[in-house]
């Protein structure tokens, strides 16, 4: 993907408009759960002698299957591994949390309007949900319903088409690169969560720091209206 401009480089967009659809990565975008998967694959990490500093910005995003097997580590099967990392994770969903305002603005939309489209697979997916006391939407596609997962916009064209309704009109609400990625070759509007980032995230999308400065209201033509409040805390 080519470089982006740095968000000081032109005025703040905004994702302010009418879609049909909403679409939610989850991890970083609706939950934190940063904690509870750093231990699990920094464990991993460690027992593979890789750098672990260096291999852990490297996970989020993308399906853990990928994730592995884009290292050619010799000797591991990356379906073997991946399983047992989500076998892991799956048990392990402490300190997990949502989003702030997250919770309130999913409950404020209409269920046949929205999904969760995540790489992670669907029972980790649920688990996560839960222990974040999050709904689990009508409509979520996860690491099991793709060949080819993010930055590929498979994901995101599966999520509109099980909704009914064309990527075009939807909304991406993605925090990680590879699903910015996604989102935009699925040609859907992207909007960016930086809730959970470290740093700065150079991107030509609108971006929130969390759902408390958005309302989702429907228009008489049922078309999902995203609106800024007040209160709308500035991200960059």
């Amino acid at each position: 993907m080519s470089a982006l401009p740095s968000p000081s480089s032109s005025p703040t967009p905004s994702a302010a408009g009418r879609y049909r659809a909403f679409l939610f990565d989850m991890d970083g975008t609706v939950i934190n759960s940063i904690a509870a998967a750093e231990r699990i694959w920094g464990t991993w990490a460690q027992r593979q002698g890789l750098d672990v500093a260096a291999f852990l910005p490297t996970i989020h995003g993308a399906r853990s299957v990928d994730t592995i097997a884009k290292l050619r580590l010799p000797g591991i099967d990356a379906q073997r591994e991946s399983q047992g990392i989500t076998d892991a994770e799956i048990i392990d969903v402490e300190g997990i949390i949502e989003i702030a305002g997250a919770l309130r603005f999913l409950t404020s939309l209409p269920p046949a309007q929205w999904a969760i489209v995540t790489s992670a697979p669907r029972a980790l997916a649920t688990a996560r949900l839960k222990a974040a006391g999050m709904p689990i939407p009508a409509i979520m596609v996860t690491a099991e319903d793709v060949k080819a997962g993010k930055p590929k916009p498979d994901c995101y064209l599966l999520a509109a088409e099980k909704l009914g309704v064309a990527p075009v009109d939807c909304l991406v609400f993605e925090d990680a690169s590879v699903g910015i990625e996604a989102g935009e070759a699925a040609g859907a509007k992207v909007i960016v969560v930086t809730a959970t980032h470290a740093h700065p995230l150079a991107t030509r999308h609108p971006a929130i720091a969390s759902y408390e400065g958005i309302v989702a209201t429907v228009d008489g033509d049922g078309f999902i209206v995203l609106a800024e409040t007040a209160a709308a805390p500035a991200t960059r």
